[in-house]
């Protein structure tokens, strides 16, 4: 049997350019080469793409796009070529056909729909949620209100735009502190991942500054009530015949899971929730299964949850449609205590990315 051309992609213009990186490298370290002809397809912070074949552990130093073997590619979005147009040194071109891609993208350009809708229109399958399931569960209100709608429990939100902020901000101000009544409150970029731009605000002066700090990464912010409690974490893996794993708990650093938490500071820890009623974890369990299907997810995602301290009142925070892959990140963790290694998980979302095209 031939194997099969596997195209893994990392970098992207975003702010996790750099999780992203280190994300693609593990995946790297622990994707089959008997089965598959790996390639590694990088792009940079400021858009270029290449095709890469230096040192793979130059990717997660951030030092792979000043490799001399670089060569400049293009997707062909004629779907019949289903493959990338590869430029060579002596301006010849040639094409790479392949069989699955592996976005291993977080953030805008990468998890919020583009690079689906570019290799939709390329005719080659990808690993992860489609173009309209991967754009709406990026954007953190359009998530809010279709969940919402829908009956899943989310924390008391308001939103407005830059352009709103800037000519009426003492009217957003005043919505904001009406609607959500007591602080603290979690200020977001309608559009960021991995904790960008976030903040976590107590009073009227803070809620001011975390606004424009997360106006910074998009143009519109959304504002929750913030939970206090524990920060839970459930993995989602499948097309339509669904697994749901066990739960994850966050032990943050810093007061909450920011990005420093997550990515610098080491201190932060992961860990199976062991401690749950058998009734919070069934809640959990099936609220992500419900979310999941909601939003139209495929593939794979982890669906996030606060547990209210003294309520234990269950919370959605937010689905991520293509979850870290790093060596400390808590999607292949929760994957692994179900029995499935990170090399045979790596096989099964290529094999679901097969199935859904």
């Amino acid at each position: 049997m031939s194997k099969l051309s596997v195209a893994i992609i990392f970098g992207g213009n975003s702010s996790e350019h750099n999780v992203s990186e280190i994300s693609a490298e593990s995946i790297v370290k622990n994707i089959s080469t008997q089965k598959y002809n790996i390639y590694l397809i990088g792009i940079t912070k400021s858009g270029e793409w290449f095709l890469f074949e230096g040192d793979m552990n130059e990717i997660s130093r951030c030092r792979w796009e000043r490799c001399d073997k670089n060569k400049k590619i293009h997707f062909s979005s004629d779907s019949s070529v289903r493959g990338i147009i590869v430029k060579n040194k002596d301006g010849s071109c040639n094409i790479v056909k392949l069989d699955v891609v592996i976005p291993v993208l977080h953030g805008k350009n990468g998890e919020d729909g583009t690079i689906q809708g570019l290799l939709e229109l390329s005719g080659i399958p990808y690993v992860g949620c489609g173009v309209m399931s991967s754009a709406a569960c990026m954007d953190k209100i359009i998530t809010n209100s279709v969940l919402s709608y829908n009956g899943i429990n989310k924390p008391i939100f308001h939103w407005f735009s830059k352009y709103d902020f800037e000519k009426y901000e003492s009217k957003c101000i005043e919505q904001t502190e009406k609607i959500i009544k007591t602080y603290p409150m979690f200020v977001k970029p309608a559009n960021a991942g991995s904790s960008v731009g976030i903040s976590k605000v107590k009073n009227q002066k803070e809620l001011i500054e975390g606004i424009k700090k997360a106006l910074y990464e998009d143009e519109r912010v959304l504002i929750e009530k913030a939970v206090v409690g524990r920060e839970l974490e459930c993995a989602v893996l499948g097309n339509n015949d669904l697994l749901v794993s066990s739960i994850g708990e966050i032990i943050p650093s810093n007061e909450f899971y920011d990005y420093e938490a997550k990515y610098l500071n080491m201190s932060s820890r992961t860990k199976i929730a062991d401690d749950l009623s058998l009734s919070t974890i069934k809640e959990i369990q099936s609220t992500a299964l419900q979310a999941y299907k909601i939003m139209g997810c495929k593939g794979l995602s982890r669906v996030d949850f606060f547990l209210e301290s003294g309520t234990d009142k269950v919370f959605l925070n937010e689905i991520n449609t293509f979850p870290g892959f790093t060596s400390i990140s808590m999607y292949p963790q929760l994957m692994n205590e179900k029995g499935i290694e990170f090399s045979p998980l790596l096989d099964k979302l290529i094999n679901l990315a097969l199935e859904n095209k």
